[in-house]
């Protein structure tokens, strides 16, 4: 089995903001009050003629760019996403479209909020079985499109954006050490959008009803989020037989800073090694991991060789660990 390394990173966000202001006018909160329970202070969210593919597409290229290839080099990509430009076909597809990679392997992962986790894990597995050697992973979400604003339980939380890697093997410089990935389905209706499926078919009826809509139920999903995050980050470095003071950064999901600060605080990983765009960018589900990492590496934070470990919890529910070194 061959040694699997990230290569190149990229990102892109939306050039709309939402700052907290904007929601005052919509639903009874404040600038204070969102910052004290979210961290948040704005969101970017994308135009209403704009989709996944189109944050997709700049990251994906930023990311090629760093990594010294092209797309005519991609042998594979894999898309963590639930909300692609359409139902069918997949955001992969119009991805591997839209870049000029025609012929290769494209699929997505819908994994929630872990989703970059959950297709990192798979795009891995090809590399290190020699079967492809250069993988486009990408992690994005159109959560604006999904969101109630009138509900300010979640409107206050979620934004746009994408995040890509490049996979190829390992040169000896850096090493994807190892992924972990949990799920549990009995726990599905504390985060969940009901209409849209083959349960709940768009129909006038659904949308009058908001079924469209993202659901949550914050204080339940609080609890489990800060409890498998801690508990799939710990078997991470277990696996490694590696302690929290071997890391040099920590990624996790941009949720909330709340939940952030108390996984990291069960895990008694210094504020100084978290890595932080909750608050400029909001809750983008699977988009948040990728996006932070990369800029961490283009700001010069996360240099080669770094100990990083990524983890991420969303709706299934669904958890995940990634232990690398860059």
């Amino acid at each position: 089995m061959h040694k699997v390394s990230i290569k190149g990173t990229g990102s892109y966000v939306p050039e709309r903001v939402l700052d907290n202001a904007y929601f005052a006018k919509l639903v009874d909160t404040t600038d204070e009050w969102i910052i004290s329970r979210t961290g948040i202070k704005e969101r970017r969210v994308v135009e209403p003629n704009q989709a996944l593919t189109d944050m997709a597409l700049p990251a994906a290229e930023r990311a090629l760019e760093m990594a010294g290839v092209t797309a005519g080099d991609i042998d594979l990509i894999v898309f963590g996403t639930v909300t692609p430009d359409m139902l069918t076909p997949s955001a992969s597809c119009i991805l591997q479209k839209r870049l000029g990679a025609n012929g290769v392997a494209a699929f997505d992962v819908g994994a929630g909020c872990p989703g970059f986790i959950y297709a990192l894990s798979v795009a891995q597995k090809f590399v290190a079985d020699g079967s492809r050697k250069c993988v486009l992973v990408i992690g994005g979400e159109v959560i604006s499109k999904w969101t109630d604003y009138q509900d300010r339980g979640t409107c206050v939380l979620f934004g746009d954006g994408a995040g890509a890697v490049v996979l190829g093997p390992s040169d000896g410089e850096g090493e994807i050490l190892s992924t972990h990935l949990r799920a549990d389905g009995r726990l599905w209706d504390l985060l969940y959008v009901a209409g849209g499926g083959s349960r709940q078919p768009p129909t006038h009826e659904s949308l009058d009803a908001g079924l469209h809509y993202l659901r949550m139920a914050g204080h339940e999903v609080f609890k489990h989020a800060v409890r498998y995050m801690t508990e799939i980050a710990l078997e991470a470095l277990e696996h490694n037989r590696m302690t929290i003071d071997d890391l040099d950064w920590f990624i996790p999901h941009q949720a909330n800073i709340r939940i952030m600060e108390a996984v990291a605080d069960r895990l008694g990983i210094p504020a100084e090694k978290v890595i932080v765009i909750v608050d400029k960018y909001g809750n983008f589900s699977s988009g948040t991991i990728p996006t932070a990492f990369d800029e961490a590496v283009r700001d010069g934070r996360i240099k080669r060789g770094d100990l990083v470990l990524m983890d991420a919890f969303g709706a299934g529910f669904t958890w995940g660990s990634v232990l690398l070194r860059f």
